[in-house]
């Protein structure tokens, strides 16, 4: 059975770091690699670069690393969404690990 998957998607890489950061110290959670999406609107936005932090681990300590994660961006610059998915199936798994960042 795959482990649970947190998303939650910040204004900007330093309230990314921050609410990963949070979400890490609040429960036994691991992190994937950051994605990022810079919309059409940008300009328009408090940040124009919007970061999903992928948290995975079991449902209750994603569901604290999220809620942890999600006051944390909420100080800085704010939060767009936030799911948990308790266990994903296998094509979701495949997605959840595609990302926007260059991981060289």
């Amino acid at each position: 059975m795959a482990n649970a998957v947190g998303m939650i998607e910040v204004f900007g890489l330093v309230a990314a770091f921050v609410a990963a950061d949070a979400g890490c110290k609040a429960g036994n959670v691991t992190i994937e690699t950051f994605d990022k999406n810079k919309p059409a609107n940008a300009d328009a936005l408090p940040v124009p670069l919007i970061v999903m932090v992928k948290f995975r681990g079991s449902v209750s300590d994603v569901r604290a690393a999220v809620e942890a994660a999600e006051e944390a961006a909420n100080q800085l610059t704010g939060v767009i969404s936030k799911h948990v998915i308790p266990s994903p199936e296998t094509d979701t798994e495949k997605m959840l690990k595609l990302s926007g960042l260059d991981t060289q």
